[in-house]
């Protein structure tokens, strides 16, 4: 199909990105357009304007700064796949954004608009979820900082206000002994997940859990958080039957819908199963 008539900008700086969302009703941000751009073909998004913010220069950023990794709204996924910093230190960043639907789209994507789409099938909520990752609103006030548990209210609802961009996401650097994992089930390759679970934990020296972050993708109407699930593990030197008591807490958060993924019965049962595998596997990772 062919989208709806609209207007298109291309603005040179975020000041005046700004200036015409809080002067057009209902426009909508354009970065790598790989979910906006559908829903406007099939005339499920009709915004009246289109702000491109890739002529901006000063967003393609991906850098260490004090505590934490900050990435710039235009960084691409096939940005954050091959950038040193993120092989070296962010492995679950990487490991979520090379399962993000094919190549072709990976080259224009961004991990900004990604989270700004507010889409719970999306893959990078659960893991920014499970990382405690920060976003940057930036409106006419100037940057409002977000924790990530703030940020999703709803399905396709976030926390920005019409007139701000989400103009970077940060990330907490790593501790010693950290270990993370993303464990997806998919129909297909680059498939929308039937159901993932995201886990990043720091260890103690003698091995118990110091630190647990778990997002769960595509089981709710927004990622979730398992904070009971977290909680029983932190202090920990965890066994089979705790890790198997965490996955159950899990599995009894969720809140999937059924689908032609599969039944409500069975995509809670797929979270026990993926929350299992996923912090077993960062408990490898880490040692």
């Amino acid at each position: 199909m062919i989208p709806a008539e609209f207007q298109y900008a291309a603005p040179k700086t975020v000041p005046e990105a700004i200036a015409l969302l809080s002067q057009n009703k209902d426009a909508k941000i354009l970065s790598g357009g790989q979910s906006l751009i559908p829903l406007m073909r099939f005339r499920l998004a009709t915004p009246p304007l289109l702000v491109d913010i890739n002529r901006i220069v000063g967003l393609g950023y991906i850098r260490e700064d004090g505590d934490w990794l900050r990435i710039g709204a235009t960084v691409r996924e096939n940005d954050l796949e091959d950038a040193p910093i993120i092989r070296a230190r962010y492995p679950l960043l990487r490991e979520t954004s090379r399962v993000i639907a094919d190549p072709l789209v990976r080259n224009q994507a961004t991990l900004c608009g990604n989270l700004a789409h507010g889409d719970p099938a999306n893959d990078h909520p659960a893991t920014m979820l499970a990382y405690r990752a920060q976003v940057v609103a930036t409106g006419p006030k100037g940057d409002r900082v977000i924790p990530i548990d703030d940020f999703f209210l709803g399905l396709f609802q976030t926390a920005l206000a019409a007139d701000e961009i989400l103009t970077e996401v940060r990330i907490p650097k790593p501790t010693m002994r950290n270990g993370s994992a993303y464990v997806k089930m998919e129909r297909k390759v680059g498939d929308f997940a039937t159901a993932g679970v995201a886990v990043h934990l720091s260890l103690t020296a003698d091995g118990q859990i110091e630190q647990i972050g778990i997002g769960l993708t595509n089981v709710g109407p927004t990622a979730i958080r398992v904070k009971r699930s977290e909680d029983l593990l932190r202090g920990k030197m965890p066994d089979e039957p705790t890790i198997a008591q965490a996955a159950k807490l899990a599995q009894e958060d969720s809140q999937p819908g059924a689908d032609l993924r599969g039944s409500e019965e069975y995509k809670r049962n797929l979270v026990r199963v993926l929350t299992m595998r996923a912090i077993i596997k960062a408990m490898e990772r880490a040692k």
